[in-house]
């Protein structure tokens, strides 16, 4: 048998970049569970290059796009708490902050992922208060506000149909 004079080559033997684009293209035919697979093969063949910590970051940013936001949110934890400095970190909390945000439930729902989001999107402004990711925080976080005060009034409507109007008047007015 032919293929077994010449077993397929092992992909993990692949140069970094190689293994990266591999991701890359990947992404571009929006084959996102390929991509993430393709950039953990470079971190975990390739551990101290710098083909590695950018396969980190489009990880995280493949997991977003995929839905996977609780994965997403460890893979960028992972990179920020490794790579404070790095020229993206900006961009790292941002897309992090995203996971957060493309979490939050409906108003009738426990509102502890907009809490999440709101903090995670906060400590964007805070960060990098003149960059972009900055000025689309802010608005996010307004969005987060409206939600939680939406909340309140469903909360409010629910007492007055219940007949408590005292606690429904408190719910209205925060």
């Amino acid at each position: 048998d032919q293929a077994s004079l010449n077993p397929a080559p092992d992909p993990a033997a692949a140069p970094p970049e190689e293994i990266y684009n591999r991701g890359v293209d990947a992404m571009k035919a929006e084959r996102y569970s390929v991509a993430v697979k393709q950039y953990d093969l470079v971190e975990q063949t390739y551990p101290y290059s710098s083909w590695a910590v950018s396969a980190q970051l489009m990880q995280g940013y493949a997991e977003y796009l995929q839905g996977e936001y609780t994965q997403g949110i460890a893979t960028l934890d992972r990179f920020i708490q490794l790579h404070p400095a790095h020229r993206n970190i900006a961009y790292a909390y941002y897309l992090r902050a995203l996971c957060f945000y493309e979490q939050i439930a409906d108003v009738r729902r426990d509102q502890k992922d907009t809490s999440d989001a709101m903090a995670a999107l906060q400590e964007v402004v805070n960060r990098f208060p003149e960059s972009a990711y900055a000025r689309d925080a802010k608005l996010k976080i307004d969005r987060g506000r409206d939600q939680r005060a939406c909340q309140e009034s469903e909360i409010g409507r629910w007492y007055q149909s219940d007949h408590l109007y005292g606690a429904a008047v408190g719910r209205f007015h925060r």
